[in-house]
């Protein structure tokens, strides 16, 4: 019988599982690159690893945050988000920032309304836990 409740899939799933997660991230990262709200971010990853090892970074921690593969891990031998970011200076310039470049991502990327929302509410907080100046 179908109550015509949508199935528990993750986020991962939902978003087109790897295929998703790497188009979702070439938008993002695309977006950081050509969108003024971006530069903040510009300005953070060249002093930190380069934006071409953010892209791949980014798609193997949202794999496994989402629900998918856990790649960071088994990459780097940790997820932890706190230790990724902490050679980087964050403050709500650079928190907003990525916010809004991702929820713009999530727009271009044509995420169900019901996902964006609940994915925005898990990056907002993630991205205030990663600040490290006021």
């Amino acid at each position: 019988m179908n109550s015509g409740a949508r199935p528990s899939t993750s986020p991962y799933a939902r978003l087109g599982g790897d295929e998703g997660i790497c188009r979702l991230v070439k938008i993002f990262y695309d977006t950081v690159e050509s969108d003024p709200e971006g530069a903040p971010l510009m300005v953070m990853h060249n002093q930190g690893n380069g934006l071409a090892h953010a892209r791949v970074a980014q798609v193997e921690f949202l794999s496994g945050f989402l629900g998918g593969p856990q790649l960071y891990r088994e990459h780097h031998g940790h997820s932890n988000v706190k230790t990724i970011h902490e050679h980087l200076e964050i403050g709500a310039i650079e928190r907003d920032s990525w916010v809004n470049c991702m929820d713009i991502a999530l727009s271009k990327f044509g995420a169900e309304p019901d996902l964006h929302h609940s994915l925005m509410q898990h990056f907002r907080r993630a991205a205030e836990v990663l600040r490290t100046k006021p």
